[in-house]
C-alpha cells in the first residue's frame, strides 16, 4: 500500500463524490419538471431561480459539513415554486408581465424611443451593437426594433429592406459600408467626422437642411457611405407594451 503522502481523506472523497452523483440526480428531475429552455430564452425570474439551484447544489455536494437533506429540500422547494410561477404565468397575464416582464418597443417607424431605451437600462451603444449583430448596420432601415423578455432583440426592417437574394432579382448588388456615429446622445463624435473626411460646419449645414440647429435636440446622427445624415431626434414619447403579449 502506498503512503498516504498527501494526508488524503478518503472517506471525504468518498462523500463528495456520493453528493455530486446525488446532486447531479436532483437537478435532472428538477429541470424536467421545469422543462427545456435555451439560455437565451431565459427570462429574469428564471436566471434567478437557476443561479439559486446551482449554488445550492453546489453547496452541498462540496460542504461537507452541511446536512444533504437539507440541500436537497432547498433545490426541490425552489423547483417547485419555478414550476408553479410557470403554469400561473400560462393562465394570467398579470402575472406574466410581474414576474417575466414585457418586450419593449426601441425603435418605432425608425424613430428612437429614448424612454423605451432608458427603462430597459439600454444606451445608444448597446443598441447599435444589437443591431450590427442582426446585419442592420444602418438603423435607418429598420422599421420596428423589439426588446423582448429574454434580452434578444427582434427587428422589422423597412418594406424595402427586406432580405431578397439579388440573384433572383438580376440586379446588380449596391454597394454597402458603415455608417459613422457623428452625434451620440447630443454630443459630437470628432474624430468619426474626421473619418468620413467631414467637419462641424458641415455637420451644422446638414442638419439645418433637416430642421434641426442644437446637437442637444438629437439623440443620434448617422452618416453612410453615401454621405447622407440621417438625424434621430429625442422622442420622449413612451409605447405601451400591451400590444406586444
Amino acid at each position: 500500500m502506498f503512503p498516504d503522502i498527501f494526508n488524503i481523506k478518503w472517506i471525504e472523497l468518498l462523500d463528495v463524490f456520493i453528493r455530486a452523483i446525488l446532486s447531479l440526480i436532483t437537478l435532472f428531475f428538477i429541470t424536467k419538471m421545469l422543462g427545456t429552455k435555451q439560455v437565451s430564452q431565459l427570462n429574469l425570474f428564471d436566471y434567478v431561480i437557476g443561479i439559486s439551484i446551482g449554488n445550492f447544489a453546489a453547496e452541498m455536494t462540496i460542504n461537507l459539513e452541511s446536512q444533504y437533506l437539507n440541500g436537497i429540500l432547498a433545490v426541490t422547494v425552489f423547483g417547485v415554486i419555478a414550476y408553479l410561477v410557470s403554469i400561473a404565468t400560462m393562465k394570467s397575464i398579470l402575472l406574466r408581465r410581474f414576474f417575466m416582464g414585457t418586450p419593449t418597443i426601441v425603435i418605432q417607424k425608425g424613430r428612437l424611443l429614448e424612454n423605451n431605451l432608458r427603462k430597459i437600462k439600454l444606451d445608444i451603444n448597446d443598441l447599435l451593437e444589437e443591431c450590427r449583430s442582426k446585419g442592420y448596420f444602418d438603423i435607418s432601415k429598420i422599421e420596428y426594433a423589439i426588446m423582448e423578455v429574454s434580452g434578444n432583440l427582434s427587428i422589422l426592417p423597412k418594406g424595402q429592406y427586406k432580405p431578397v437574394v439579388v440573384s433572383d432579382l438580376d440586379l446588380p448588388a449596391s454597394k454597402q459600408g458603415l455608417c459613422a456615429n457623428v452625434i451620440i446622445d447630443g454630443k459630437i463624435m470628432k474624430n468619426n467626422l474626421k473619418m468620413v473626411l467631414k467637419d462641424e460646419t458641415w455637420l451644422l449645414n446638414e442638419m439645418k437642411k433637416q430642421g434641426y440647429d442644437n446637437y442637444n435636440s438629437i439623440l443620434l446622427a448617422t452618416v453612410d457611405i453615401n454621405n447622407k445624415l440621417t438625424i434621430y431626434d429625442r422622442n420622449l414619447h413612451t409605447v405601451p407594451n400591451n400590444v406586444l403579449e
